[in-house]
Protein backbone atom coordinates (compact mmCIF):
# COMPACT_ATOMS: atom_id res chain seq x y z
CA UNK A 1 0.00 0.00 0.00
CA UNK A 2 1.31 3.43 -0.85
CA UNK A 3 2.06 5.53 2.22
CA UNK A 4 0.45 8.93 2.53
CA UNK A 5 2.76 10.02 5.34
CA UNK A 6 4.36 13.38 4.62
CA UNK A 7 7.12 14.26 7.10
CA UNK A 8 7.27 17.81 8.39
CA UNK A 9 9.93 19.93 6.63
CA UNK A 10 12.05 20.30 9.75
CA UNK A 11 12.30 16.50 10.10
CA UNK A 12 13.28 15.85 6.47
CA UNK A 13 16.90 15.13 5.61
CA UNK A 14 18.57 15.65 2.23
CA UNK A 15 21.83 14.60 0.61
CA UNK A 16 23.09 16.80 -2.24
CA UNK A 17 26.13 15.64 -4.19
CA UNK A 18 28.54 18.21 -5.55
CA UNK A 19 26.92 20.43 -2.95
CA UNK A 20 29.62 22.98 -2.17
CA UNK A 21 29.61 25.00 -5.39
CA UNK A 22 27.47 25.97 -8.37
CA UNK A 23 24.09 24.30 -8.75
CA UNK A 24 24.66 21.92 -5.85
CA UNK A 25 25.34 24.71 -3.37
CA UNK A 26 22.31 26.68 -4.57
CA UNK A 27 20.15 23.57 -4.13
CA UNK A 28 21.56 22.84 -0.67
CA UNK A 29 20.92 26.39 0.48
CA UNK A 30 17.40 26.38 -0.96
CA UNK A 31 16.48 23.13 0.79
CA UNK A 32 17.98 24.38 4.03
CA UNK A 33 15.93 27.57 3.80
CA UNK A 34 12.84 25.38 3.47
CA UNK A 35 13.65 23.76 6.80
CA UNK A 36 15.35 20.57 5.64
CA UNK A 37 18.51 19.27 7.28
CA UNK A 38 21.09 19.04 4.51
CA UNK A 39 24.26 17.04 3.98
CA UNK A 40 26.55 17.83 1.06
CA UNK A 41 28.91 15.28 -0.47
CA UNK A 42 31.97 16.57 -2.28
CA UNK A 43 35.67 15.98 -2.75
CA UNK A 44 37.59 16.51 0.48
CA UNK A 45 39.11 19.94 -0.08
CA UNK A 46 39.61 22.74 2.46
CA UNK A 47 37.50 25.16 0.41
CA UNK A 48 34.63 22.66 0.23
CA UNK A 49 34.68 22.11 4.00
CA UNK A 50 34.81 25.87 4.55
CA UNK A 51 31.69 26.45 2.43
CA UNK A 52 29.77 23.72 4.25
CA UNK A 53 30.85 25.02 7.66
CA UNK A 54 29.92 28.59 6.74
CA UNK A 55 26.40 27.54 5.71
CA UNK A 56 25.81 25.05 8.51
CA UNK A 57 25.68 22.10 6.11
CA UNK A 58 26.85 18.63 7.10
CA UNK A 59 29.95 17.95 5.01
CA UNK A 60 30.56 14.43 3.74
CA UNK A 61 33.89 13.87 1.99
CA UNK A 62 33.44 11.55 -0.97
CA UNK A 63 35.00 10.74 -4.31
CA UNK A 64 31.91 9.49 -6.09
CA UNK A 65 33.93 7.73 -8.76
CA UNK A 66 34.60 5.15 -6.02
CA UNK A 67 31.88 2.67 -5.14
CA UNK A 68 32.94 2.48 -1.50
CA UNK A 69 32.66 6.26 -1.19
CA UNK A 70 29.10 6.16 -2.55
CA UNK A 71 28.08 3.69 0.14
CA UNK A 72 29.97 5.66 2.78
CA UNK A 73 28.20 8.88 1.75
CA UNK A 74 24.77 7.35 2.35
CA UNK A 75 25.87 5.76 5.63
CA UNK A 76 27.39 9.03 6.83
CA UNK A 77 24.21 10.94 5.99
CA UNK A 78 22.10 8.48 7.95
CA UNK A 79 24.53 8.59 10.87
CA UNK A 80 24.58 12.40 10.93
CA UNK A 81 20.95 13.20 10.14
CA UNK A 82 19.12 10.04 11.16
CA UNK A 83 17.13 9.67 7.94
CA UNK A 84 17.24 10.27 4.21
CA UNK A 85 14.17 11.75 2.53
CA UNK A 86 15.66 13.65 -0.40
CA UNK A 87 18.57 12.72 -2.67
CA UNK A 88 19.82 15.20 -5.26
CA UNK A 89 22.35 13.68 -7.66
CA UNK A 90 24.18 16.73 -8.94
CA UNK A 91 27.93 15.96 -8.93
CA UNK A 92 29.69 16.01 -12.27
CA UNK A 93 32.44 17.46 -14.37
CA UNK A 94 33.26 18.11 -18.00
CA UNK A 95 36.02 17.22 -20.39
CA UNK A 96 35.98 18.67 -23.90
CA UNK A 97 37.84 16.53 -26.43
CA UNK A 98 37.20 14.86 -29.80
CA UNK A 99 36.41 11.15 -29.61
CA UNK A 100 39.60 10.23 -31.44
CA UNK A 101 41.70 11.69 -28.62
CA UNK A 102 39.33 11.41 -25.64
CA UNK A 103 41.28 9.91 -22.69
CA UNK A 104 39.93 6.48 -21.79
CA UNK A 105 40.47 6.95 -18.06
CA UNK A 106 38.56 10.25 -18.17
CA UNK A 107 35.68 8.51 -19.93
CA UNK A 108 35.58 5.88 -17.19
CA UNK A 109 35.67 8.47 -14.41
CA UNK A 110 32.97 10.66 -15.96
CA UNK A 111 30.54 7.76 -16.33
CA UNK A 112 31.36 6.62 -12.80
CA UNK A 113 30.57 10.02 -11.29
CA UNK A 114 27.55 10.97 -13.41
CA UNK A 115 25.82 7.64 -14.06
CA UNK A 116 27.11 4.87 -11.82
CA UNK A 117 27.19 7.05 -8.68
CA UNK A 118 23.52 8.11 -8.97
CA UNK A 119 22.59 4.44 -9.36
CA UNK A 120 24.68 3.42 -6.35
CA UNK A 121 23.43 6.26 -4.15
CA UNK A 122 19.85 5.33 -4.97
CA UNK A 123 20.59 1.65 -4.38
CA UNK A 124 22.27 2.21 -1.01
CA UNK A 125 19.71 4.82 0.05
CA UNK A 126 16.64 3.02 -1.29
CA UNK A 127 15.43 1.58 2.01
CA UNK A 128 15.76 4.91 3.83
CA UNK A 129 14.10 6.84 1.00
CA UNK A 130 11.28 4.29 0.98
CA UNK A 131 10.77 4.53 4.73
CA UNK A 132 10.16 8.25 4.31
CA UNK A 133 6.81 7.59 2.68
CA UNK A 134 7.44 10.67 0.57
CA UNK A 135 10.98 10.15 -0.63
CA UNK A 136 12.30 12.30 -3.44
CA UNK A 137 15.19 11.71 -5.84
CA UNK A 138 16.14 14.51 -8.21
CA UNK A 139 18.76 13.82 -10.86
CA UNK A 140 20.38 16.94 -12.26
CA UNK A 141 20.82 15.93 -15.85
CA UNK A 142 21.39 18.54 -18.56
CA UNK A 143 19.96 19.61 -21.84
CA UNK A 144 22.67 17.25 -23.08
CA UNK A 145 20.53 14.42 -21.74
CA UNK A 146 18.19 15.33 -24.61
CA UNK A 147 20.53 16.52 -27.36
CA UNK A 148 24.19 16.12 -28.27
CA UNK A 149 27.07 18.47 -28.94
CA UNK A 150 30.48 17.66 -30.39
CA UNK A 151 33.47 16.97 -28.14
CA UNK A 152 31.29 15.86 -25.20
CA UNK A 153 30.99 12.12 -25.81
CA UNK A 154 31.31 10.98 -22.19
CA UNK A 155 29.17 13.77 -20.75
CA UNK A 156 26.37 13.28 -23.28
CA UNK A 157 26.47 9.49 -22.86
CA UNK A 158 26.27 9.72 -19.06
CA UNK A 159 23.43 12.23 -19.10
CA UNK A 160 21.41 10.26 -21.65
CA UNK A 161 21.84 7.20 -19.46
CA UNK A 162 20.70 9.16 -16.42
CA UNK A 163 17.31 9.72 -18.05
CA UNK A 164 16.83 5.98 -18.48
CA UNK A 165 17.85 5.39 -14.88
CA UNK A 166 15.42 8.09 -13.71
CA UNK A 167 12.47 6.55 -15.51
CA UNK A 168 13.25 3.02 -14.34
CA UNK A 169 13.68 4.08 -10.72
CA UNK A 170 10.43 6.06 -10.88
CA UNK A 171 8.52 2.93 -11.84
CA UNK A 172 10.13 0.91 -9.07
CA UNK A 173 9.67 3.56 -6.37
CA UNK A 174 6.04 4.46 -7.01
CA UNK A 175 4.56 1.81 -4.72
CA UNK A 176 6.27 3.30 -1.66
CA UNK A 177 5.64 6.96 -2.49
CA UNK A 178 9.18 7.53 -3.77
CA UNK A 179 9.34 9.87 -6.76
CA UNK A 180 12.31 10.12 -9.10
CA UNK A 181 12.63 12.97 -11.59
CA UNK A 182 15.28 14.61 -13.74
CA UNK A 183 15.95 18.27 -14.42
CA UNK A 184 17.65 19.23 -17.67
CA UNK A 185 19.00 22.78 -17.58
CA UNK A 186 20.73 24.55 -20.42
CA UNK A 187 24.02 26.29 -19.60
CA UNK A 188 24.13 27.62 -16.06
CA UNK A 189 26.56 30.28 -14.87
CA UNK A 190 28.81 28.14 -12.63
CA UNK A 191 32.55 27.56 -12.17
CA UNK A 192 32.11 24.37 -14.21
CA UNK A 193 30.66 26.30 -17.15
CA UNK A 194 33.40 28.92 -16.85
CA UNK A 195 35.87 26.07 -17.36
CA UNK A 196 33.87 24.80 -20.33
CA UNK A 197 34.03 28.20 -21.96
CA UNK A 198 37.81 28.15 -21.78
CA UNK A 199 37.99 24.54 -23.02
CA UNK A 200 35.67 25.18 -25.95
CA UNK A 201 37.53 28.36 -26.85
CA UNK A 202 40.68 26.25 -27.11
CA UNK A 203 39.02 23.37 -28.97
CA UNK A 204 37.06 25.51 -31.42
CA UNK A 205 39.54 28.34 -31.92
CA UNK A 206 37.10 30.98 -30.64
CA UNK A 207 37.25 33.71 -28.04
CA UNK A 208 35.43 33.03 -24.74
CA UNK A 209 32.72 35.57 -25.63
CA UNK A 210 32.25 33.91 -29.02
CA UNK A 211 31.82 30.55 -27.28
CA UNK A 212 29.01 31.96 -25.13
CA UNK A 213 27.25 33.69 -28.02
CA UNK A 214 27.90 31.28 -30.91
CA UNK A 215 27.96 27.92 -29.14
CA UNK A 216 26.20 27.99 -25.77
CA UNK A 217 23.40 30.42 -26.53
CA UNK A 218 23.03 29.93 -30.27
CA UNK A 219 20.37 27.16 -30.02
CA UNK A 220 18.48 28.93 -27.22
CA UNK A 221 15.45 31.17 -27.70
CA UNK A 222 16.28 33.16 -24.55
CA UNK A 223 19.79 34.52 -24.99
CA UNK A 224 21.13 34.47 -21.44
CA UNK A 225 22.75 31.97 -19.14
CA UNK A 226 20.72 30.43 -16.34
CA UNK A 227 21.74 31.06 -12.74
CA UNK A 228 22.17 28.26 -10.14
CA UNK A 229 19.19 29.66 -8.22
CA UNK A 230 16.96 29.01 -11.24
CA UNK A 231 17.69 25.29 -11.04
CA UNK A 232 17.39 25.29 -7.25
CA UNK A 233 13.90 26.79 -7.49
CA UNK A 234 12.75 23.92 -9.69
CA UNK A 235 14.33 21.35 -7.38
CA UNK A 236 12.49 22.98 -4.49
CA UNK A 237 9.18 22.35 -6.21
CA UNK A 238 10.01 18.80 -7.27
CA UNK A 239 10.81 17.74 -3.69
CA UNK A 240 7.76 19.51 -2.24
CA UNK A 241 4.49 17.81 -1.25
CA UNK A 242 2.82 19.59 -4.17
CA UNK A 243 4.80 17.45 -6.62
CA UNK A 244 3.60 14.12 -5.21
CA UNK A 245 2.11 13.10 -8.56
CA UNK A 246 5.20 13.87 -10.62
CA UNK A 247 7.55 10.95 -11.19
CA UNK A 248 9.63 9.78 -14.12
CA UNK A 249 9.45 13.31 -15.48
CA UNK A 250 12.20 14.93 -17.52
CA UNK A 251 11.91 18.65 -16.87
CA UNK A 252 13.59 20.89 -19.43
CA UNK A 253 14.86 24.21 -18.15
CA UNK A 254 16.45 24.88 -21.49
CA UNK A 255 15.75 28.48 -22.53
CA UNK A 256 13.70 27.13 -25.43
CA UNK A 257 16.57 25.05 -26.79
CA UNK A 258 14.39 22.04 -27.72
CA UNK A 259 11.35 24.03 -28.86
CA UNK A 260 12.57 24.19 -32.44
Amino acid sequence: MTSTFEPAPETRAALVTGGTSGIGLAVARSLQQQGLRVAVADLDRPEARAVADHDGLTFIPADLSRRDDCRAAVDATLDALGSLDVLVNNAGFQHIEPIRSFPEDTWDRMLAVMLTAPFLLMRYGWDALSRSGAGRVVNIASIHAQVASPYKSAYVSAKHGLIGLTRTAALEGAAVGLTVNAICPAYVRTPLVDGQIQDQARTRGLSPQQVVEQVMLEPAAIKRLLEPQDVAALVQYVVSPAAWGMTGAVLDLDLGWTAR
